[in-house]
């Protein structure tokens, strides 16, 4: 396949996937896709990865190690069913607390419902906004995450600056984000499984395949690791790094606001 990567110069925001779209036209399509799956999202993430999605979100909550005190405090943005808030939560021991936000109403309830069922309801909150333009203070978190969701936010650079706006200094931005695979022959069976595999599986499980050929797409229109850093170092971040994940299918990026 011909290389269809977005460069730190931008370009996603009028990329539905492969599909060119106006600017402004993006995050209706997108907030369609995720009120289609969000009852069958958990799933579909252990089908479409084998599982290796809890993996990565582990090893990404360990690198951002929660301290065990009061008062820290976590937004995880674009994360609706609460997976990253949930073990970042845990992992502080308790004490730590986690805002979840999402665009997307049908995320949330799902995330409000897990909540309840894990007894982490009193430590964490959710809350409907826009990664664009978040509804938050200056200043007001030690953490900001966001995992398998800026890729469908439509202005990535808005929504870094809106991430380095709203951690206090010293906090620290983490990114865990499909990427690009490094490691030769994974690349073609990845992408094999991924463009024929997936939305098949989206429409056994599911009964519709299209939100899932979106998923695939946006991913492989996602920019490189390298460019990824560019565009959060451009947004104030310093220390910019990053972390692959089973070759580069994930990568976790890191950068502190200093």
């Amino acid at each position: 396949m011909s290389d269809t990567r977005t460069t730190a110069a931008g370009g996603m925001e009028t990329s539905y996937g492969f599909q060119a779209v106006a600017d402004g036209e993006k995050q209706g399509l997108v907030d369609k896709v995720f009120h289609r799956v969000a009852n069958r999202y958990d799933l579909m993430n252990d089908l479409m990865s084998g599982g290796l999605h809890r993996l990565w979100k582990d090893a990404a909550v360990a690198w951002l190690a929660p301290p065990k005190r009061s008062g820290w405090s976590l937004l995880d943005m674009a994360g609706g069913t609460g997976d990253i808030a949930f073990r970042a939560v845990e992992a502080s021991g308790g004490h730590g607390r986690a805002t979840v936000s999402d665009i997307n109403a049908s995320m949330l309830a799902v995330g409000r419902e897990r909540a309840q069922q894990r007894g982490l309801s009193e430590r964490v909150d959710f809350v409907e906004a826009n990664a664009e333009k978040l509804p938050f203070d200056d200043a007001s978190f030690d953490a900001y995450t966001i995992a398998f969701g800026i890729r469908n936010v439509p202005h990535i650079d808005t929504a870094l600056a809106e991430a380095f706006r709203v951690l206090k200094r010293g906090g620290r931005f983490l990114c865990l984000e499909f990427s690009e695979v490094d490691v030769p022959l994974l690349d073609r069976v990845y992408e094999a499984w991924s463009f024929n595999a997936i939305p098949r599986i989206g429409q056994m499980v599911t009964g519709d395949g299209e939100p899932y050929r979106y998923l695939v797409e946006s991913i492989r229109k996602f920019p490189r690791q390298r460019d990824f850093a560019a565009m959060i170092e451009r947004a104030g971040f310093s220390r910019v790094t990053w972390r692959d994940y089973s070759g580069g299918i994930a990568a976790a990026h890191s950068g502190w606001k200093l």
